[in-house]
């Protein structure tokens, strides 16, 4: 790819264009990237987003956007039931790019899209935010010097504000089951299970499950626990919510080992052994999303694969489908 880099967008509908994650805000900080046009089925919604970014030129099909501007990169966003079709077509055109998870509407659409990725060597991202986590780099840490000692159970933590946020930013659809396959569990629960399997160094599988709606009784769920065993035992804990009253939600992260623990509440790590505790203000860094896409397309630039692949969004979607299974008996 040229030094300047030209990016198109497609699914714009997609709350992470312009809020949370906010890619295409973070478009602008990366001084060798120009956004050339942006994606949305829905007129009224891509030239809503187009305003806030410079008003790039809008299309409402996606094909012809690519096939007129011809990008280098492309952040795909969109909704659940739409994605495997579009990396699909990416793929198909030799087009790299980064898609926001699920990548598909359940584990055999992210199945045939990562088989597809590998046979062709194509270039497919998939955000995972919470490997850039100041949290999981000093679990991380710990674990590679051997300071917790045999990890027994990881639990990880996430209560994210109610699901109104999705029609205040412009996503209504996370609320519809038959376009997201799923609330809270299919929208946060990948970034506590990827972790996981992050930590352990291994695959795991689904021991138990719940979901519930009651909270906000909308049509998927607003409340998820997840149970998972890694390979050699280790035992995880994933909870995730649409549940918190506020936009500041609650993020948690225990590891505990046979020498030590870790326990993080929001910015305050304390790492507890039989000597005493030790307490640690963490630093956040620059925002995951920016970091992602900085990494993407220097990979994506240098001919290397992702970071994180469509494989990696698989292995974490399979486990998702999984649980809702257990969990609606």
């Amino acid at each position: 790819m040229p030094d300047m880099t030209t990016v198109a967008a497609i699914g714009v509908t997609h709350w992470h264009a312009l809020y949370d994650a906010a890619y295409l805000v973070m478009l602008k900080e990366l001084p060798d990237v120009n956004l050339v046009a942006i994606h949305d089925d829905d007129a009224s919604i891509a030239a809503e987003r187009a305003a806030k970014l410079g008003n790039p030129p809008i299309y409402t099909d996606y094909k012809k956007m690519l096939a007129e501007v011809k990008p280098d990169f492309v952040v795909a966003l969109g909704r659940p039931i739409d994605m495997a079709a579009i990396a699909h077509y990416l793929l198909d055109h030799g087009i790299p790019f980064v898609m926001e998870k699920p990548m598909g509407y359940n584990a055999e659409e992210v199945r045939s899209v990562a088989d597809k990725a590998r046979d062709k060597g194509g270039f497919a991202a998939v955000p995972l935010p919470y490997r850039y986590q100041p949290q999981i780099l000093l679990a991380q840490k710990l674990i590679a010097e051997g300071c917790l000692g045999p990890l027994s159970h990881i639990s990880f933590r996430s209560m994210r504000p109610t699901s109104a946020r999705y029609s205040a930013w412009g996503a209504p659809w996370m609320l519809d089951p038959k376009i997201a396959n799923g609330g809270c569990l299919r929208n946060l629960g990948p970034h506590g299970i990827d972790a996981f399997m992050l930590l352990t160094g291994e695959d795991a599988e689904v021991t138990g499950a719940q979901v519930s709606q009651r909270g906000l009784n909308t049509a998927v769920e607003d409340y998820a626990c997840v149970l998972l065993r890694s390979a050699s035992g280790v035992v995880g804990i994933v909870e995730v919510s649409n549940l918190s009253p506020n936009m500041a939600g609650k993020a948690d992260l225990l590891v505990s080992g046979g020498n030590s623990m870790l326990v993080v509440e929001g910015s305050t790590a304390r790492i507890i052994t039989d000597e005493g505790t030790q307490t640690i203000q963490l630093e956040a860094g620059r925002k995951p999303s920016l970091l992602i896409l900085r990494d993407a397309l220097a990979h994506a630039r240098a001919g290397k694969p992702p970071l994180t692949s469509v494989e990696n969004c698989y292995r974490v979607v399979r486990l998702i489908d999984r649980a809702y299974a257990l969990a609606r008996g």
